[in-house]
């Protein structure tokens, strides 16, 4: 069990000490016995961690998008926008703590004087926190982290961004189709972006009967942050 990380209760900055190779290693298929046992109480340990950590943020909103637009984009500019709009609504304002999209909006909510929370991945390539969170959880497992960005959060707000983004999305909406999720609003921010996606699930997906003409409505696709915030203070309590 030494591969567990160290864990500090009163640290506002978390970094996992774990090998930067334990979620490859869980997911490369059967291994020992002890070997997988191993794996689980680090799983469980960096769960621990995030419930610990996360534990009094009070109303939260995630957004979602992409590590890689610079601060001179358009969409980091437009992320930046909805960092400090839901900061002045009173929203803690979380994201995955990286640069990019996570870093504009950790950005727009403290410059707001918000609450700015990161949940980073450690990478192979070593992704650092942006400086612009005010509480800094680092994980291991990707699936760890996403449940903390969704478990605390009573609305998302998704920015143009790649497969990681997506894959944060589809999850949330499927969580939210299925009923394990209460149906928290879900925003797609910048329509033009979004704009082939929407068709694809129009067309294809409502057109051979794989998902329902209704659950079309589990996520709101604009370009007005004025819309988007009255969606948000629409939705249910935490």
């Amino acid at each position: 069990m030494s591969d567990q990380p160290s864990i500090d209760w009163d640290a506002s900055v978390w970094r996992s000490d774990a090998p930067v190779d334990a979620e490859a290693a869980f997911l490369a298929g059967t291994r020992d016995h002890n070997d997988e046992l191993a794996s689980a109480a680090l799983i469980f340990a960096e769960f621990l961690k995030g419930f610990h950590a996360l534990r009094d943020i009070g109303p939260c909103v995630t957004v979602f998008g992409s590590a890689r637009f610079k601060p001179d984009h358009e969409y980091y500019k437009l992320a930046r926008d909805v960092g400090a709009r839901l900061a002045q609504e009173g929203f803690a304002v979380m994201t995955g703590g990286g640069p990019g999209i996570m870093e504009a909006a950790n950005r727009g909510a403290k410059e707001a004087g918000g609450a700015s929370i990161g949940c980073n991945i450690r990478l192979p390539f070593e992704q650092e926190p942006n400086p612009y969170v005010d509480r800094f959880v680092e994980f291991e497992h990707f699936f760890v982290r996403k449940a903390m960005l969704i478990k605390y959060s009573r609305a998302f707000v998704v920015c143009p961004g790649g497969f990681g983004t997506l894959d944060e999305a589809f999850e949330t909406l499927t969580l939210i189709q299925t009923g394990k999720l209460h149906a928290f609003p879900m925003v797609a921010m910048g329509k033009q972006y979004w704009e082939r996606l929407k068709s694809f699930t129009d067309e294809s997906l409502v057109g051979a009967g794989t998902i329902s003409p209704e659950d079309l409505d589990l996520i709101t696709t604009t370009d007005s942050m004025d819309e988007a915030l009255e969606l948000i203070r629409s939705g249910p309590e935490r």
